[in-house]
């Protein structure tokens, strides 16, 4: 070593030992490094060596970006989704009510009750233990739920149309915040409102949009990014456009005697326009699967036990993890003992590059999850780590309308270490309970490295292996 210049420093892992230097006026450079997610070696090399990835999550961006997200209907679920009595979709990846978390069999037994099957709780937690209803995830049906995810036939649901692909996507009507069917709530009130919510909003917003035609649901998304919403916790902007590209044609179509009800619950409910950017995440990222060789991630859901993902080169199967609990903010006098471990469709935000990927253009949102300005700058820009490309379309204006992080890829988690950032809100664990909090979660890893382990499985063998 040369002690006759000034000695350059590089640092890598944990701030302590840069802090302490920095402190002795040493110019450090700092270097942002982690090691690959454990027990990962292997099948990274092969999956990095797949001729065919490169290509093959280009196609996979090149999609998500090119999707369009319509809405041209609103609709009974029995209509749209093809579920009769006794058939509910839930949240996440696939569940049994043995293992349903509180807030999950309490959305199940709140539908119970809501289509007639039950006559009292006791009953329906009676029944759906026997095992005498199917339960199935939303995502085997092209459709999202948040939080819970419950659909049962007779509630209403968005119906979003991508004219390039030819796809359709659907997602129930936004309940509001609080003691909702989605946060496990089943009380008289939260029946009574989702009874209303399908005998007059459901027909009204129809009506409308019918009368409207299709209605741009990516460009609503595009706009409200700029206005500091993130799509996932933060949709205020979203919902006051929606509002105002609809209010013509609810004033002319819908029926006077509710029209003032259903324009007060929309514009009082900052959450409604999450219900759309959730099928139009569907409709984008459902357009980039089935490439083989692409390691881009087309679902996150969570059931409130299990954390899934699906992967775009490797069909329609499931990677599961446990779900982990959120750290926020809680509501009232309700702390982390009261929190169920992450649950919802809503993480499709994130999987489209919205949410926690994009926090850095809602800074407001840290006011409701938790963290600082600074941090929610940080996070973007380590979601570019992280993603194949960007997508134009939703550009950030803090980041010199830098277009939001696209594409999740499974060997660029696995190899950095870095974990997708979700925004989200927290469900209490007991059924009933309804909304306690709203924080910051990410993935359990094992998603990631069992998702890499089979796509590892599924590339073409390496020059000269045996």
């Amino acid at each position: 070593m040369d002690l006759s210049v000034e000695p350059r420093v590089v640092t890598a892992g944990v701030d302590l030992f840069a802090d302490a230097l920095a402190a002795q006026a040493v110019h450090v450079t700092p270097v942002d490094w982690r090691p690959p997610l454990p027990g990962s070696d292997d099948a990274l090399t092969v999956v990095m060596a797949d001729p065919r990835r490169g290509a093959a999550n280009d196609r996979a961006l090149a999609a998500m970006l090119s999707a369009s997200a319509e809405l041209v209907d609103v609709r009974p679920a029995r209509e749209a989704l093809g579920i009769g009595p006794g058939q509910f979709l839930h949240a996440g990846p696939p569940i049994e009510w043995e293992r349903a978390s509180g807030p999950l069999r309490g959305a199940l037994v709140g539908a119970m009750l809501l289509e007639d099957l039950a006559a009292n709780a006791d009953q329906a937690e009676t029944a759906l233990a026997r095992g005498g209803v199917h339960l199935e995830p939303c995502h085997h049906r092209g459709a999202v739920g948040p939080m819970a995810g419950v659909i049962s036939p007779s509630m209403w649901v968005f119906e979003l149309r991508d004219a390039v692909s030819g796809g359709t996507a659907w997602c129930s009507l936004n309940e509001g915040l609080g003691r909702v069917l989605r946060y496990g709530a089943y009380s008289p009130d939260v029946i009574e409102r989702l009874r209303w919510m399908s005998s007059v909003l459901g027909p009204a917003l129809r009506a409308a949009v019918v009368r409207h035609g299709p209605l741009d649901v990516k460009a609503i998304i595009a706009q409200m990014v700029q206005m500091g919403d993130e799509g996932h916790n933060r949709n205020r902007a979203g919902t006051l456009m929606f509002l105002r590209e609809l209010m013509p044609d609810l004033v002319e179509a819908a029926d006077p005697a509710h029209l003032a009800d259903v324009v007060r619950f929309v514009a009082r409910n900052d959450h409604f326009f999450l219900n759309l950017v959730m099928p139009a995440g569907k409709l984008q990222t459902a357009a980039a699967a089935g490439i083989p060789g692409s390691s881009v991630v087309t679902t996150m859901a969570r059931n409130g036990t299990d954390f899934g993902i699906q992967v775009s080169g490797l069909d329609d199967r499931w990677f599961t993890g446990p779900a982990l609990v959120p750290d926020g903010l809680f509501l009232g006098s309700y702390g982390p003992q009261d929190a169920n471990p992450d649950i919802g469709d809503s993480a499709i935000a994130e999987t489209m590059g919205l949410g926690g990927l994009v926090m850095a253009a809602a800074p407001a949102i840290v006011r409701f999850v938790g963290g600082t300005v600074p941090d929610a700058l940080r996070t973007t820009r380590l979601m570019y780590e992280i993603t194949v490309g960007e997508n134009p379309a939703f550009a950030l204006p803090i980041l010199d309308f830098r277009g939001a992080p696209t594409g999740i890829d499974v060997a660029a988690v696995v190899k950095t270490g870095v974990l997708p950032q979700i925004n989200t809100g927290m469900a209490g664990r007991v059924a009933g309970t309804g909304q306690v909090g709203a924080g910051l979660v990410t993935p359990p890893a094992e998603c990631f490295v069992q998702a890499l382990d089979a796509l590892a499985l599924a590339a073409p063998p390496l020059p000269g292996a045996a």
